[in-house]
């Protein structure tokens, strides 16, 4: 499919998406017995093009053109769920290593599923009050108990039909290749009647069903450039967000597990760190400022102190970076950013970066967590990070389970904003 041009961005949900979605629906319609292996595969595969042709609109170009592998043999611990939103119904395709596909149909329709997610979304991003944990028991007030009802049934249309064979397969981390308005949601807030799923695995998205180059992080190599804005800048944007003084504690517990190179405030300028991003070869890229995703190209972006990175310039230097560098970004981190109010598919804005700037894999906030519990999430997460083996989603999962375990922080709207798109290794 041909990019579409800017003019036409927003009218292709109507006139090009529809066209993808009805062969989709064509090839999951279940015979005497079921649907095929082959329709299965080749359904995934269309709304796999429906997702590649996103991308390649958002950005008015071709985002994916490196080799890559395919996700569903690459960690034997790890199963892919790959919804796919279809009039009047909701269709999962689940990949478990070594096993056939699995697959399993709601009846479901669009304004439920809407109306379902929204309340979902208000509900989290509201921190009225607190969970109290005793022992293992979770004691909900009444606040929390507006979120439950939604992430329950949410968690019922994705996860509990396949419930049973992703514990007789042992399955550690959950991948989702999310669909439409359900990637407005973050996954490990889902709730089982009994628990998060947070609790219970770790979990990533990616933006679809082949990666570029997923490896392990090499432990033994690791060193990280921090740039970050501990007060307000002087880009025209910077006046319209708070300063982050909580930066500079984030900044000092990163330099305590990896070496670091640190460019704070004012050395944060766009051109140093054009600069340091191409002449260093440090595998993980920590951006502690604010930015902002959405489905709007031009309302993508990061802050540096002296200007704006649209999500065209910001993917361009990353890139641009990968050319010049020794090694490839491997995990690029945004923990002070959020999505673009009202706008269902903001997380596209990240998919986009995150593939395009051809870093392996990204982490991000989805809303405005308050400053301190950022710096504490983040200074957990690189703790985890640095221990041998751990994988980067268990690292975030055990760091935003410190914070539900923290009677200051334990509502989701603190913990469970922060994604991983993309390499989960």
């Amino acid at each position: 499919v041909v990019a579409v041009s800017s003019e036409a961005q927003y009218s292709f949900q109507k006139s090009i998406e529809p066209i993808y979605r009805e062969l989709a629906t064509l090839l999951l319609e279940e015979g005497n017995e079921g649907t095929s292996a082959d329709n299965l595969k080749q359904a995934r595969e269309v709304i796999e093009l429906l997702r590649l042709a996103e991308l390649d609109n958002f950005f008015r170009e071709a985002c994916l053109s490196a080799a890559t592998v395919e996700i569903d043999q690459l960690d034997t611990c790890a199963a892919v769920l790959y919804p796919i939103l279809l009039p009047e119904r909701l269709d999962v395709v689940v990949s478990l290593p070594n096993q056939e596909f699995q697959h399993f149909s709601v009846a479901l329709e669009a304004e439920e599923l809407a109306q379902t997610l929204q309340d979902l979304k208000d509900a989290l991003e509201t921190p009225q009050s607190d969970i109290t944990r005793t022992g293992i028991d979770i004691e909900f007030t009444s606040d929390q108990l507006q979120v439950l009802p939604f992430a329950e049934q949410v968690y019922d249309w994705l996860i509990r039909p396949s419930e049973a064979a992703l514990v007789a397969a042992d399955t550690q981390t959950l991948v989702f290749v999310l669909d439409g308005r359900l990637r407005s949601i973050l996954m490990s807030v889902l709730y089982d009647g009994n628990q998060f799923l947070i609790e219970k695995y770790a979990s990533a998205l990616t933006p679809g069903l082949r990666l570029l180059d997923p490896k392990p992080l090499p432990k033994q190599e690791l060193s990280v450039i921090v740039a970050g804005l501990s007060e307000v800048g002087i880009s025209p944007e910077a006046s319209r967000f708070p300063a982050l003084p909580n930066v500079m504690e984030e900044v000092r517990t990163i330099a305590q597990y990896f070496p670091s190179t640190v460019l704070l405030n004012q050395s944060f300028s766009l051109d140093n760190f054009a600069t340091q991003i191409g002449n260093l070869a440090s595998p993980i890229v920590h951006l502690a400022t604010h930015g902002q995703f959405s489905a709007d190209l031009n309302k993508t972006f990061v802050l540096t102190w002296d200007d704006s990175l649209t999500a065209d310039r910001f993917s361009n230097l990353l890139f641009a970076s990968e050319l010049s560098r020794a090694a490839p970004i491997e995990l690029l981190v945004l923990s002070a950013c959020e999505t673009a109010t009202g706008d269902d598919l903001a997380v596209l804005g990240l998919a986009g970066i995150a593939m395009r700037s051809g870093a392996r894999s990204t982490l991000a906030s989805l809303w405005q967590v308050s400053d301190p519990a950022t710096a504490q999430l983040m200074g957990d997460f690189y703790r985890q990070l640095s221990t041998p083996e751990i994988t980067k989603a268990e690292a975030i999962r055990q760091a935003q389970l410190t914070l539900l375990k923290d009677p200051a922080y334990n509502h989701p709207y603190y913990w469970s904003p922060f994604v991983l798109v993309g390499n989960w290794l």
